[in-house]
């Protein structure tokens, strides 16, 4: 992954289009996104804290700084209803 993620914000992405193979490489960094992704979860509705989300779409790697509110096995749900596909994320962090 190029480390280089243009941040937007998260109105923006209704309007991006997602890749629909795995980004990650590893079965050892699906297992750790899924356990980021459920702090992030848990973060967000406790004491809605934002996380910084690295995700790919078709134009190139991006990141937002948003709160999570829901986490499937599928998507994940931001502040504003707004959605992300899990196979498109690289990375959670606070």
């Amino acid at each position: 992954m190029n480390n280089s993620a243009t941040i937007i914000e998260k109105e923006e992405i209704v309007n991006l289009k997602f890749p629909k193979h795995e980004v990650l490489r590893t079965k050892d960094e699906i297992i750790q996104r899924r356990q980021d992704l459920e702090r992030a979860m848990v973060l967000g509705n406790a004491e809605h804290g934002k996380m910084r989300i690295t995700f790919e779409t078709t134009d190139g790697v991006k990141a937002v700084e948003t709160t999570v509110w829901a986490a499937s096995d599928t998507e994940i749900s931001l502040k504003g209803g707004v959605s992300i596909p899990v196979n498109a994320i690289h990375r959670v962090s606070l």
